[in-house]
């Protein structure tokens, strides 16, 4: 069974922070909520942690993972910024964006696409995120958990919307750690950008689309 641990929304409490903390440094792969849907996550440089999510999500070796990354210069360690780039996510973040761009030597293979050597990143505008990331000194992983099928014969609504009690119940014994801040998960994803190239494309219409779509076509 997982261990639960409550923090708060907006001040998440220093000690609960640092055990989750302790927990991700030893390996632990946590459920935890950003500012678009609950995710499952563990740290970026865990090799056995990620193997793991990987599972959880039946997600093949060529499909890549999507990690937080604390700020803009955060992100200019493990991705290739170009000035276009730059300039885009400047204005978006922190938000529910993930940025698809060409990576350094710091991300693991485990987590990239292996043919184009991309990857997606994200700011959270999540104090509880935020305090994960400030803490642990690495990125973290961040794959939505909010698609449950267990076999149950409830309707398709609740599987594909499960309050955060529905998501813990399920998830209890594939995770280690499961954070709560006493509210009910987004549904809605995060807005997909691919800026690995000249040429900015809007991939996924999620939350806050409007805005990446008028910084990435300012002449529209």
């Amino acid at each position: 069974m997982a261990t639960l641990y409550t923090l708060h929304p907006k001040n998440p409490q220093t000690r609960t922070v640092d055990r989750i903390v302790k927990a991700l440094k030893d390996g632990a792969v946590l459920l935890y909520p950003t500012d678009t849907v609950y995710a499952i996550g563990c740290d970026l440089n865990s090799k056995s942690a990620v193997q793991r999510v990987r599972q959880i999500k039946q997600l093949s070796n060529d499909k890549p993972l999507t990690f937080l990354c604390s700020s803009l210069s955060n992100i200019a360690q493990y991705a290739i910024v170009s000035d276009e780039a730059y300039r885009i996510m400047r204005r978006l973040i922190p938000g529910p964006y993930t940025f698809l761009l060409p990576t350094t030597k710091l991300v693991p293979k485990l987590v990239m696409n292996p043919k184009r050597h991309t990857t997606g990143i994200r700011v959270p505008d999540r104090p509880i995120c935020q305090a994960l990331l400030e803490g642990l000194g690495n990125p973290i992983i961040s794959t939505s958990a909010h698609f449950l099928d267990d076999g149950s014969s409830r309707s398709q609504s609740a599987i594909d919307y499960p309050s955060r009690l529905d998501l813990f119940e399920c998830l209890d014994k594939l995770v280690d750690v499961i954070v709560d801040d006493e509210q009910e998960p987004g549904y809605e994803v995060s807005t997909i950008l691919d800026l690995s190239s000249e040429e900015p494309t809007l991939v996924r219409k999620g939350l806050g689309w409007e805005a990446a779509e008028l910084w990435t076509n300012p002449g529209r």
